[in-house]
């Protein structure tokens, strides 16, 4: 029995629950996820971003970067996606059965998305039942569903976001464009679409907003059964019921990202899951440490709370004497053409006395303090880059044209591909960036959980059709 009004939806070809299972970045969501999540009659996501190969024995292949050069671990990163991906598709389309439907998930944004896209389409045909693809602007999404004959589903956070990818290039491929996914840019895990003219501070309430959308779609003439997916915040449908067969709407389904990871099947190691039961409402932060340039969301562990004291510690400069800017500064810094005022050199000087006595430019003429140890671990990341996004703040790295942003590299961001590797694969919670729902509280206050119960994907669906 289902939660009041929910109905199957068509999907591919034959029906499935209008549930989705959000397809979570480096290796948090893979085959045993998703394909237990179609098995259960929804839409499991495998993520393609930098998924897990395996060796002869099932081993997961540590993905290792030998080359010398950037754009030589940048090809070796496309390949290790490709295979990966491929690997986690085809395992999940087994493990589904004919049941449900798979999809895959990648970022636009990601080193070589396009080549990683059209590599494992090309691989799995007849297995990937779509694409969904946020994080930048996908123009290209259409064009590459076509060439396939795959569904695509596009992530946005605004009905203008939506109009623009609609009237530059999806008006042509309407048919393909299975559902598009309106992500809570205050609510939703990992990296948001919060433009300059959002508040972080200031969440909108979602409803106006997929209402926006759906007036967007209907006057570009999408039909109503096209359904906008609502991802962010989503843990009971009970919350949602007004949302359910409302014609304002149209047709809606929901996205779960957060509570899959605390399931039997979910990939992350036990570390990651256990923490996820003690967390309090706030302990969630939307912050924009991301090298992405994004916003994004992750749990203020001591990792993020080390970001945020990084960049605390941290003024402006000039390179000649100007204005306010009358004192040398003389800690931190070699040579003596970075002039500062008065109060900050004394915070400076504080800083240093703490220990954090290595100056570092960032692209905002501004120097940041930090510790001789932490200085040395940055250096050594941005050296090791290896090209897993499109453009790379913190390395300067991007993977088209002259492989540079042609902007200093930014010491207050941090190489993502390494962290996210290193938590998805048994490294320390607490020294690693660990995305999550703003929801992800929930784990702690909803009695489903209690008693440090982890049900399986099947009992988690079957939860949630209930409405709890």
């Amino acid at each position: 029995m289902s939660f009041k009004g929910l109905k199957p939806i068509v999907y591919g070809g034959r029906e499935v629950w209008p549930i989705i299972e959000g397809g979570k970045g480096v290796a948090a969501t893979n085959h045993a996820s998703s394909g237990a999540w179609a098995a259960a009659g929804g839409i499991g996501t495998v993520s393609a971003v930098n998924a897990d190969s395996y060796d002869a024995e099932g081993r997961i292949i540590p993905q290792i970067y030998e080359q010398l050069t950037r754009l030589e671990r940048h090809e070796q990163l496309v390949r290790y996606a490709i295979d990966g991906a491929v690997e986690q598709v085809r395992r999940a389309y087994d493990i589904a059965s004919g049941k449900g439907a798979i999809n895959i998930n990648v970022l636009w944004e990601m080193g070589g998305a396009q080549a990683v896209l059209e590599g494992v389409l090309e691989k799995t045909r007849g297995m990937v039942t779509g694409v969904t693809c946020g994080a930048g602007m996908p123009y290209r999404l259409s064009e590459i569903a076509a060439r396939f004959n795959v569904n695509y589903l596009p992530i946005v956070s605004s009905a203008r976001a939506f109009r623009a990818l609609w009237k530059r290039a999806y008006h042509k491929v309407s048919e393909l464009m299975a559902a598009v996914v309106y992500e809570d840019p205050w609510l939703a895990g990992g990296h948001n679409g919060l433009s300059n003219a959002e508040d972080p501070l200031k969440p909108e309430d979602p409803y106006p907003r997929v209402k926006a959308l759906r007036d967007t779609m209907r006057g570009e003439g999408i039909s109503d059964s096209v359904p906008i997916i609502m991802a962010g915040g989503v843990w009971y449908l009970r919350d949602w019921s007004d949302w359910i067969d409302n014609p304002e709407l149209g047709q809606i389904a929901f996205q779960f990202g957060t509570r899959p990871l605390l399931t039997h099947e979910s990939p992350i190691p036990q570390g990651w899951k256990d923490a996820l039961r003690d967390l309090e409402p706030g302990d969630v932060l939307l912050h924009r440490f991301s090298p992405t340039g994004f916003y994004s969301s992750a749990v203020r562990n001591p990792f993020l709370r080390n970001l945020e004291a990084r960049t605390e510690r941290q003024i402006p400069y000039s390179k000649v004497e100007a204005g306010e800017h009358t004192v040398r500064l003389d800690v931190g810094v070699r040579g003596k053409n970075f002039w500062v005022t008065p109060k900050d050199l004394a915070r400076a000087r504080a800083w240093a006395a703490e220990g954090f006595t290595e100056g570092l430019r960032t692209p905002d003429d501004t120097i940041v303090f930090v510790s001789p140890e932490e200085r040395d671990s940055i250096r050594q990341d941005q050296a090791d880059c290896m090209g897993c996004l499109s453009h790379c703040g913190f390395s300067s790295w991007k993977d088209h044209d002259d492989y540079t942003t042609g902007r200093l590299a930014d010491p207050r961001s941090f190489c993502i591909q390494k962290t996210l590797q290193d938590i998805a694969h048994g490294g320390p919670v607490e020294k690693n960036l660990m995305f999550a729902g703003h929801a992800a509280f929930k784990f702690k206050q909803d009695p489903f959980y209690s008693n440090g119960f982890t049900p399986t994907v099947k009992e988690l669906v079957d939860r949630i059709l209930t409405g709890d």
